[in-house]
């Protein structure tokens, strides 16, 4: 028997009895290829058509506008649109409150004493806590250790877990019916026509009945100390106490009088207290307290004044005032 030839393609030989399988040859991947091929052109062709079509309707947009305008003067180019507003431009073109209480001020102030009668309002909802009016007020009272005027107060509410805290400013009340000033055996402290409640500290004897009888604990005692007591004085390179001291006994200007704490002298053994930063008021100025607020927390104004800030404040629902079963009837209202 002769033997089996191997096909011209194989690369190795071929056994007897078993069928040689087929190579592949390059017809078999042009035809697998071909459908892919014709996907692709398919493909293509479609995404330059609606290209083309794009590129049609925008002609077709504008050709009447180019026809019309062919035949008229040439015009002026349009202006350019104006660039976005930035973030937070509407707030910036809000006058602040401020103005608008300087203005309320200036108006009260143009009016006879006996008929403003100032108040104060406290948004409960703004203040922070950070305590810059207390700050302004020791600042610009010269208020020495264990003398405060406007304390922030603190208190949690809610239910744990849902639980938060409150910030509470208090100054005096200027109460209209204040129970401090019918104790005072020398009528040092009293009513003034314009609401607030003063003191006079030639008549002051430290007898401070008058600190036990306020309900809001919105009078404190001047010993006399300073915050500098018991610190160095002469350390090479740093600040000594003599110095220092020099500015803690700086003369203050409440009830527009010129006081310096100098050893016994008023109003160091007197009972002091805030009183609207009256000094300020004298002559056009809000008081500190209101001006440093950095939340616009606290207003100021003239309650008898229909237009004023106040007027609008203190006749909202969501006004309240301390301890008003006490029948104090404070000047300080407090919105929630």
């Amino acid at each position: 028997m002769a033997p089996t030839r191997a096909h011209p393609t194989s690369t190795r030989p071929e056994t007897a009895g078993t069928r040689p399988e087929p190579a592949e040859t390059p017809t078999t991947h042009t035809r697998a290829a071909a459908p892919r091929r014709r996907f692709l052109q398919t493909l293509g062709a479609g995404a330059a058509t609606l290209l083309a079509l794009d590129v049609l309707e925008q002609l077709i947009a504008s050709a009447p506008t180019q026809a019309a305008s062919a035949g008229s003067a040439p015009t002026a180019p349009a202006p350019t649109a104006a660039p976005p507003a930035p973030v937070g431009a509407a707030d910036l073109a809000t006058p602040d409150v401020l103005i608008r209480m300087q203005a309320d001020l200036e108006r009260a102030l143009r009016k006879p004493a006996t008929t403003r009668q100032w108040v104060m309002v406290i948004d409960l909802r703004k203040c922070v806590g950070c305590h810059a009016c207390t700050i302004a007020c020791v600042a610009e009272n010269k208020l020495p250790p264990g003398v405060v005027y406007r304390p922030v107060l603190e208190e949690e509410i809610g239910t744990y877990p849902h639980v938060t805290r409150r910030f509470i400013p208090r100054p005096c009340m200027q109460c209209d019916n204040p129970p401090c000033v019918p104790v005072c055996p020398v009528n040092a402290t009293y009513k003034r026509p314009d609401g607030i409640v003063a003191m006079n500290y030639d008549q002051c004897i430290g007898c401070r009945y008058c600190v036990t009888a306020c309900p809001y604990a919105a009078r404190t005692f001047d010993f006399g100390r300073v915050y500098t007591d018991g610190t160095p004085d002469g350390v090479p390179a740093l600040v000594g106490r003599t110095k220092v001291e020099e500015y803690q006994r700086a003369a203050t200007h409440e009830y527009g009088q010129v006081r310096e704490r100098r050893g016994e002298e008023s109003p160091v053994g007197n009972v002091r207290k805030c009183h609207f930063c009256l000094h300020r008021l004298n002559v056009g100025m809000l008081p500190a307290c209101v001006t440093t607020c950095i939340g616009r927390a606290t207003f100021f104004g003239d309650a008898s004044d229909p237009e004023s800030l106040v007027s609008e404040l203190i006749a909202r629902p969501n006004v309240m005032r301390l301890k008003e079963e006490l029948g104090t009837k404070p000047r300080v209202y407090y919105l929630l």
